[in-house]
Parts: C-alpha cells; structure tokens; sequence
C-alpha cells in the first residue's frame, strides 16, 4: 500500500470516528438538555422555600393531613386498577391466544380501542353513561354517582386494559407443545396445568404488565380530572397548584414525589425484561389450541363482554357528538362538528401539525441514538443508553412541569422556542424517548454486521453505510416508529398541559377546557375527531407498508 493509500485510509478511519462522536455526542447533548435539566429543575426548585434552601416544602406537605390522604388515595386507585387491569387482560389475552374463541381479530381491535384516543376520553364516556344525566340514569331513573374513586378506577382500567394486553398476548403467544402433552399424560387438571406449565412461562410477561400498568396510572392525569371530582390524586394535585395556585414549588414537591413510584416501577419492569429468557427452544413444538366448545363458549362470553365495555365508552362518545344538546335533545345533528367554540378546530390543526414536527424529529434522534448504541464502546455506551430509556422513568406532567422550571428563563438558549409549537414537539419526543429509542436499537440488532463489514471493505465510509446500507433495510420499522410518535403526539395530554398558550392550544387539551365548563358534546366532537385522525393515519402509513410489499411490521405499540 503506498504512502498516498495510507493517508486516505487513515483520513477516512479518522472521519469515521469523527462523525460516531459527533452522533453520540449530539445525542447525549440532547438527552442532558432536554431531560435531566428539567429533572434538575424540578428537584432544586423542590428545595427553594422562603427561608433559603431546604426540606422545608417536604415538610410542611406532609404536615398536611389533605395532603397525606392524597398520597393514600393515589397508591389505593393505582394498586387497585393495576390488579383488576393484570386479571382481565391476562383472560382476555390467554383466550385469543391459547383457545380457539371465533372472532378473534374483531375482538382484538376492540381491545386495543382506548390506545387511539387521550386517556380522559374513557372518563369522557363514563359521564356520558353512569354521569348524573347519563344514559343509565335518565332511562332507568336511578341514581349511580360515578364520580369519585369508582369513576377513577373504571376509566383508568379501561385505559391501561390495552397496554396489558398486548404485553400479555406476546406472553402467551408462545408456548411448548409437548410440555402440555406432558402434563396430560400425567394426569394433571386444566387447572393444574396452567398454574405449573402456563403461569410460570408467562411471568416475565405478567411482572412487565404489572409495573407498565402501574406506571401508566399512578401518572395518568386525564381521567382523574375529569371524573376524580373531590378524590384528587397526585397527578392532579399538581395541576391545582401549579395552574390554580401558580405554587411551583409545592408542585415541584408534588412532582418529585410522583416520580419515585414511577422511577422504581420502570426500573423493576426493566430488570425484568433483561433477566427474560426464551421459552421456546430449537427443539420445541409450536403450541396448538385444540377445540373445546365448552370452554371456547365461556371465554368467548368473557371476551364479548369485556369488548362490549370497550367499545361501549367509545361509542357513547362518538354518539354523543351527534347529539344535539345531551341529555336534554337527543336528536342528531352536525351542529358540534361546526366547531363554534373559542379557537374553533383550529387545536385540531395545532395537534397534527405538532404531530408531524415531533415524528420528525423523533425518527430522526431516536434512530441516531440507536446507532451510536451500536457502534459506540461499552464504556460510551452506558450512559448514552441510560439516558436514552431514562425518559420512561419520567412521567409525562413531571417532564412537562420541568420544562416551564428550567426553560421559561430568557438567559436560557432554549427560551427562543418557548412558547411555541416546536418546545411542545420536543416535550412529546422525550416523553416517549425510551420506548421509540428501544424500538430503533432492536431493529438496529436484527442487521448483520457483515453488511457494515462489507460496506466499509469496499471503501464506504461509515455515513455512506448508514445511508446506503442500514436505512434502506430498517425503513419500514423507522416509518412505523414514527407512526407511534404521531399516535402518541395526537394523544398526549399530561406532558404538554402546562406548555400550551392560547396560540397553541391542542385538541386533547380542547376536550379537557371545554369537559371542564360543560360543553360535553363539543368535547366528544373533537375526542372523535382525534380518534378518527390516529387511525387514519395507522391506516395510511399500514397502505404504505403493504404497497411497499412489507407485511411484518406492526404500528401499534
């Protein structure tokens, strides 16, 4: 090789590892500014009272009787819920996946309903139905009150039911014949059997739908408000005192205090996932339900009813935006579709247009992060991976709080955003870091190293790799992780309630404003309108995939 061969080799190596730090660094950079600094802030922000700094705050909010009971009242609904969610799911999913129920993909959709809508739609329904002027009241003449503790616990359940579910599905989607031959051989009940062959193999899955659950609703901040009435919860506390009160401090308390039972709950889910290891081995058999119409007919009762309170919430809501003025003139009409409130449908405009801008950015930093994860050494690889699945840690109105702390700041470099569409965008796209981080690093695992071998023997350069090589075979899985930031986008309520101004206001927060002062129908017309916008686009980018010939691909996470 000659001297001028040499130099180019050595420029080209150098370029390499240029542009590697350049990502990783890039993407830490980010992770710092965008996470830990408003985590900072929220913690020191905590300590500041008016004698200095200090526990202070801490102390006096635990000195307070109300607030202790808050505190009792938030781990009392999220314990609850994630227990009766864990049992219905579990059913739900063991009956799609290991008996041989009809309707199966009908009953699927139905599960998986609550996920294309903001949380507060499942309150939204509730009122609609067991409200003071629900359905159930005004034909029947009774008199349910669903507020409270009870309206809390159904909402969250019917929200948090999909997330399980789809965690336990993949769970029970697997299994090995022969074992369950075995079993019957031995002359082991069907109960038997399940408590020793199927529980076991599925505990993994069962713990990481636990802690996802639990996490999910001791953070959910959507129905709680809409239908909490006066069993407030921490995740509302912070609301009320923050944009009722305008007491940051007491809301930094409140928010540090929610982010410990998320933190560890996150962190037990993780552990579980690494500790994970395959149930199904070179020489298993794929496990095939027999038919047993006795017991295909019970779980299939199960499975209709659970469906038809599914799909009831959303119905009624759907219904409900046709209804002329609810409860009191129930004929249709398009009247709320005319969208004659303040701002008009222009929330909805808003919405899409963050959705976009965050799925942009989104596909962009998570699939870089993801790469430099790979390519990056064990020892830079650590603290970028750890700051990348920090965010799931992090609960929405926590993060959303913490940007107002560390950025509403004109000395700040981030304050030239404030305010506008693009700090609400990037608020959405750390929120869900971790999980579209995750998503990118396991496509990122599935290339072989040999075509990056390959490449670079020919002389490419590790962005002519990048570019040329390892996009054109992960795009579809980079579509479809932008399709979850849009989804997620589209949805999200918590994460941006304190970052929205009159110019940007979003349609999620549009059906909370317009719940809040009464205006139910206008409220169901734009949650139908968010609903409708989700699946169009899932719809559009599965069309996509499918004329692209790529059918593996899932879109709803």
């Amino acid at each position: 090789m000659s001297l001028a061969d040499r130099w180019s080799l050595r420029r080209a190596i150098d370029g390499d590892r240029l542009l590697l730090a350049a990502i990783g660094g890039g993407a830490t950079l980010l992770l710092v500014v965008f996470v830990i600094l408003p985590l900072w802030g929220i913690l020191s922000y905590s300590l500041i009272t008016p004698e200095g700094i200090g526990f202070g705050n801490y102390v006096r909010y635990f000195s307070d009787p109300r607030f202790v009971s808050i505190i009792g009242n938030t781990f009392e609904v999220s314990v609850s819920v994630t227990v009766a969610t864990i049992l219905l799911a579990y059913g739900f999913a063991y009956a799609l996946e290991r008996t041989r129920v009809p309707f199966k993909p009908l009953l699927r959709i139905a599960a998986l309903l609550p996920i294309f809508s903001p949380s507060l739609v499942q309150a939204l329904g509730l009122q609609f139905l067991l409200g003071r002027n629900g359905l159930i009241n005004r034909t029947f003449g009774t008199e349910l009150d669903i507020y409270g503790f009870w309206g809390i616990f159904f909402a969250d359940l019917l929200y948090a039911f999909p997330h399980a579910f789809l965690i336990l599905s993949t769970a029970l989607a697997v299994g090995d014949q022969r074992l369950y031959e075995s079993a019957q051989v031995l002359g082991a009940s069907a109960w038997r059997t399940f408590r020793t062959v199927t529980l076991p193999a599925t505990r993994y899955g069962l713990a990481s739908a636990v802690f996802v659950v639990f996490t999910i609703v001791i953070t959910d901040f959507g129905n709680p408000v809409v239908i909490g009435g006066n069993y407030s919860v921490l995740a509302v506390e912070i609301y009320n005192q923050v944009s009722g009160q305008a007491n940051f401090s007491m809301g930094a308390v409140i928010g540090v205090l929610l982010l410990f039972p998320a933190a560890l709950a996150v962190g037990a889910e993780r552990w579980v996932s690494r500790h994970q290891h395959a149930s199904i081995g070179a020489q298993s058999v794929p496990l095939t339900p027999r038919v047993n119409r006795r017991r295909d007919a019970l779980w299939l009762a199960y499975c209709l009813a659970m469906a038809a309170a599914l799909v009831a919430i959303v119905a009624v809501v759907v219904y409900a935006s046709f209804v002329r003025l609810w409860p009191y003139d129930m004929s249709l009409s398009l009247r709320h579709y005319a969208f004659d409130v303040q701002n008009g449908i222009t929330p909805l405009w808003t919405s899409i247009q963050v959705a976009f801008v965050t799925a942009g950015i989104a596909v962009v930093v998570v699939t870089l992060a993801a790469y430099a994860n790979q390519q990056l050494s064990e020892t830079w690889k650590r603290p970028l991976y750890f700051l990348s699945i920090l965010p799931a840690a992090v609960p929405g109105m926590v993060l959303g709080l913490g940007y107002i702390l560390a950025f509403n700041d004109p000395a700040h470099p981030v304050y030239a955003i404030y305010g506008g569409l693009a700090i609400i965008a990037l608020c959405n796209v750390y929120h869900y870091h971790a999980q579209g981080f995750l998503l990118a690093t396991t496509n990122m695992k599935q290339i072989s190293r040999t075509f990056e071998e390959a490449s670079s023997t020919l002389g490419a350069s590790r962005l002519a790799t990048l570019l040329r090589v390892i996009l054109p075979i992960i795009w579809p899985s980079v579509l479809a992780i932008g399709a979850f930031f849009f989804m997620r986008a589209m949805v999200t309520l918590s994460a941006v309630i304190f970052l929205i101004t009159p110019s940007t206001q979003l349609a999620a927060v549009s059906v909370l404003y317009l719940d809040d002062r009464g205006a139910l129908n206008q409220a169901a017309a734009f949650a139908v309108c968010i609903m409708a916008t989700v699946v169009g686009f899932l719809l559009l980018t599965q069309a996509v995939l499918r004329l692209a010939g790529v059918r593996n691909v899932s879109l709803i996470r």
